[in-house]
């Protein structure tokens, strides 16, 4: 990152005047005193400084990349009962947003055997009662335990409305 150093202001100094006696000396011309009204500034920037700015801009992009979310509609374009895609992969700590799009009233839950031991079902999934009733309503999760999570449509599983997302 650049640095500002100081600001260097030019102040004429009046040591080498001296003074006229009005008897013994006539002075035709005043003398002329010169100072910039705006100030210098010198800005310094080190190879590391440029490199730091770099490194912290890349981790920025990337934390940046990690919290940007994946969509997943619910109900195909088509009318399939569907999670569009079936099969994905995300991050740790990426969010999923599961959106209604068609052949709804859709949810999502994720099947308690087949997902990653020590992660709580009920509190990833919707309640198998909650129902995504419009086009366009969403329900999102962030799942950050490595591994594969299995989740269905509750009110479509037998139809196979089924799903699958590996967490990397």
């Amino acid at each position: 990152m650049a640095a500002v150093a100081s600001a260097a202001v030019a102040i004429p100094s009046f040591t080498g005047l001296k003074a006229a006696s009005a008897t013994t000396a006539k002075v035709n011309a005043s003398p002329k005193v010169t100072a910039s009204l705006v100030p210098r500034l010198a800005i310094k920037a080190s190879m590391k400084d440029v490199g730091v700015a770099v490194v912290a801009t890349a981790a920025s992009a990337i934390l940046a990349s990690n919290a940007m979310a994946i969509e997943v509609l619910l109900g195909g374009d088509d009318g399939s009962l569907a999670f569009v895609p079936s099969n994905f992969s995300v991050a740790a700590g990426e969010k999923i947003v599961f959106k209604n799009n068609q052949g709804f009233p859709h949810n999502v839950v994720f099947e308690e055997d087949e997902i990653p031991s020590g992660v709580d079902a009920s509190k990833i999934s919707m309640s198998e009662e909650d129902l995504l009733n419009a086009p366009g309503e969403t329900y999102a999760v962030t799942l950050s335990e490595k591994g594969t999570y299995t989740f269905y449509c509750s009110p479509h599983q037998g139809a196979g409305m089924v799903g699958k997302v590996t967490v990397n």
